[in-house]
């Protein structure tokens, strides 16, 4: 009877540690948590605008029953540097006087940080001189002068390096990229900085005018990380600043002007070639072709307004070496309906432009106001990311701010693409990130639910995607 006793007494109190110890106990076997995948949504009807949606649980794989969407972090592609878009004059000076300090703060938090649910922009682009979307037309020496003695970023840093460098100290992982929409008017084949080419005599100055660029940005806390030479090389703007500049000369002033200079400054910022539409892939391919730019030149940039997006791995199929960046694109009136141009921007710049290498990928406008501007010249019906009402400074976040937030918000800087493989019916692309955590981005086009799994080694999540819907998945490796 003794022995019954303390046996009996024994159990019980095991029973009763077991239960203690729910959280963790040294010595007492737990059983596993089930892995679970976070989920958050974005509906073309905006029933869902990034909303948290109930997680999935991971459970052993029981073979295939429907659909299923195979992520493979073994196979690795491209590192990321993040996604963002442009600080424009006009995106700059609308933060920095159509906003109160405390609703800058709070819109610079959101954009570019993470906590708090911010989208975490780790990527921007700043023009070197006047855009379309600038207050007026101005480049950084227009007193003619071979020595550029007259050379300043003083317009540049009334509002853009501000504005700069307060997302960078939001987040310091913000990489920059600049690109001139022209060239001082004077040195150029109309004397204007509309239209025109840059002289060929005037390749040198134009070399140190970039290289002073850069060396400028950085005394005013921004750093260039990348730098295209032409902003649309293959287009001659009749109401913007704009050059035509072809892959013969711009692979003269690279490699033999641009590329020597930086070198021999001590000058690290990577230069891009192109930046400009999918629809000419033979415009790099032929700067990559000449040999003394091509070891100058760190990759090609990209823009959305003409062409398809697998010629980002046409031209990388040739050049595996050299970065894929996409750098430009707007939404606007012409797309007006948020369902289409929300899963218009998923399809073709979150998925299609990262499934074809982009390791960067840019909107063009941060934020334009309620009338599409300031500009000078160019586009009248252009959207930003958000839109700042000039009057109130009220700010109305647009379809592309929850399209580029299905990535920004959970891929981080350094995350490498893998495999992923999609249904038909299902578009998308995966991530995993430096600690480990996978970062699934998928689309459902149509106009009915489907239902499918996300399979990783050896286990899987059911999962249903409304209706012209995007999601992001985010879980921990097995």
């Amino acid at each position: 009877m003794i022995e019954i006793s303390m046996l009996t007494r024994r159990l019980a109190f095991s029973a009763t540690l077991a239960a203690l110890c729910l959280g963790g106990c040294a010595g007492v076997p737990q059983p596993a948590p089930a892995a679970t995948a976070r989920v958050w949504m974005t509906s073309g009807d905006r029933s869902r605008l990034l909303s948290e949606q109930p997680a999935l649980v991971f459970r052993a794989a029981a073979g295939a029953d429907g659909p299923v969407i195979a992520v493979d972090p073994a196979v690795q592609y491209q590192t990321m540097v993040g996604f963002g878009a442009a600080v424009t004059d006009a995106s700059a000076w609308l933060i920095q006087t159509k906003m109160t300090p405390s609703a800058r703060d709070a819109l610079i938090r959101d954009l570019f940080g993470r906590e708090d649910g911010g989208l975490g922009f780790s990527f921007t682009r700043v023009t070197i001189g006047a855009s379309d979307f600038s207050l007026d037309h101005y480049s950084l020496a227009d007193t003619p002068d071979p020595d550029l003695a007259g050379f300043s970023t003083a317009r540049m840093e009334q509002y853009v390096f501000p504005t700069v460098r307060q997302a960078l100290a939001v987040n310091p992982d913000l990489k920059v990229m600049a690109s001139p929409w022209s060239a001082p008017g004077w040195m150029k084949t109309t004397g204007s900085m509309i239209q025109g080419q840059l002289k060929p005599e005037y390749y040198g100055t134009y070399a140190d005018y970039l290289a002073r660029y850069v060396r400028s940005a950085a005394d005013h806390g921004v750093p260039t990380d990348y730098l295209s030479i032409q902003n649309e090389p293959d287009f001659e703007p009749d109401s913007y600043p704009g050059m035509r500049w072809g892959p013969e000369g711009r692979a003269e002033f690279i490699g033999r002007n641009l590329g020597p200079r930086f070198r021999a400054a001590g000058i690290g910022t990577r230069i891009l070639d192109w930046d400009h539409n999918w629809d000419h892939p033979e415009q790099p391919l032929g700067v990559l072709a000449d040999p003394v730019a091509n070891a100058h030149v760190a990759g090609v940039a990209w823009h959305c307004y003409a062409g398809d997006v697998a010629a980002q791995s046409q031209v990388r199929d040739v050049h595996p070496d050299k970065d894929v960046f996409f750098t430009e694109c707007s939404g606007g009136n012409w797309a007006a309906d948020f369902s289409d141009s929300f899963s218009w921007t998923m399809k073709a710049l979150i998925i299609g432009s990262t499934d074809h290498w982009a390791r960067g990928v840019l909107m063009w406008n941060l934020a334009l106001d309620e009338n599409h501007g300031p500009h000078a010249g160019g586009c009248g019906d252009c959207r930003g990311v958000v839109t700042i009402d000039s009057r109130t400074g009220a700010v109305e976040r647009n379809q592309e701010y929850y399209a580029f937030g299905h990535a920004s918000r959970f891929v981080r800087p350094g995350a490498r693409r893998v495999s992923s493989l999609e249904p038909e019916g299902l578009q998308g692309v995966a991530f995993v990130n430096p600690d480990g955590e996978r970062v699934l981005i998928v689309l459902n086009e149509a106009v009915t639910p489907v239902s499918f799994s996300i399979r990783e080694a050896g286990r899987q999540a059911s999962a249903i995607l409304p209706a012209r819907t995007a999601a992001t998945y985010v879980w921990r490796g097995p």
